[in-house]
């Protein structure tokens, strides 16, 4: 999809991750550049009158839905977290790699300032991807509803217990052992806490969930990817205990012993903006690899 394409007039929200000290110190950098160059600029309503810019609310849909684009100054963490608000309004997302890996983000601090010119000259593209929606239920009562990007993640309550839980794919029971947790993740979320747990890396472009159990009390208990569209329904087993569940490392719910998960496709895409896009492989290699001090001969 190509940035010409969008219907709102460039309306740019910042996302900062506050704590960083080279963050709090770009930002009156960007907005004189914003000034100069006539892209309205728009920041937390908290921090917006002290940069004598306009706010905006992020629990508020109708504040946020002033905005065309999402421009986030972190890193990956900073992304899921704009993500959580802006995505169910279609508004695409611009990452800035202020962090260390930022492997969803788009351009270096030091770029920043000619990707916010390519992009009020609509020289970018649009990359969609796949998210995960949980509900979960009481009976036929739904008591939350939440997305994810990366993953969806339940562990006990009592990190010194093990979870066990009862799950169907596609409405088949299937075979899970006593674990500390389980992550549901999208491909996206394939080299986030998935990984660290032993599961696969799956190229983004493919509509896939990856079950990986978190220290399995198992040897045969494996991660196992599977079809997006067929959804993955998680109740807990006797001995019960507290289940908490986390949407891309928020606690949004816990699952009681008469409640049960159900999480699949979500109805909502992320949308990535891209200036120079690279391949999955080359950025797989810049970003992990050399993060590790590794390169590939």
């Amino acid at each position: 999809m190509r940035g010409g394409t969008m219907e709102k007039r460039l309306r740019l929200g910042v996302f900062p991750n506050l704590p960083k000290e080279k963050v709090r110190a770009l930002l009156p950098k960007l907005v004189e550049f914003c000034k100069a160059e006539e892209i309205p600029v728009v920041f937390p309503r908290e921090i917006a009158e002290s940069y004598g810019v306009p706010g905006y609310d992020q629990e508020n849909p109708a504040s946020l839905s002033q905005l065309s684009m999402a421009l986030t100054l972190g890193g990956d963490g900073t992304i899921l977290r704009a993500a959580r608000y802006v995505t169910q309004l279609n508004i695409p997302l611009l990452g800035v790699n202020m962090g260390k890996l930022g492997f969803l983000t788009e351009v270096g601090a030091p770029d920043l300032y000619k990707a916010l010119l390519k992009v009020k000259a609509g020289e970018y593209i649009l990359e969609k991807r796949n998210m995960l929606q949980l509900t979960v239920w009481q009976g036929e009562k739904m008591i939350c509803k939440a997305h994810a990007l990366n993953d969806m993640v339940l562990e006990s309550g009592d990190r010194s217990r093990l979870t066990r839980l009862s799950l169907k794919i596609n409405g088949e029971p299937t075979a899970n052992a006593p674990s500390d947790g389980l992550i549901i993740a999208t491909a996206t979320g394939s080299t986030a806490y998935s990984l660290s747990a032993g599961g696969p890396v799956v190229h983004p472009s493919l509509k896939a969930s990856i079950i990986t159990p978190i220290c399995p009390h198992a040897l045969h208990a494996r991660p196992l990817v599977i079809p997006m569209e067929h959804a993955i329904e998680i109740a807990p087993r006797p001995p019960y205990e507290t289940i908490l569940i986390s949407a891309d490392g928020m606690t949004v719910s816990h699952l009681a012993w008469n409640q049960r998960a159900l999480i699949e496709k979500s109805p909502c895409d992320a949308r990535f903006v891209r200036i120079n896009p690279l391949s999955y492989y080359a950025t797989w290699q810049d970003r992990m690899l050399k993060n590790e001090g590794q390169t590939i001969l």
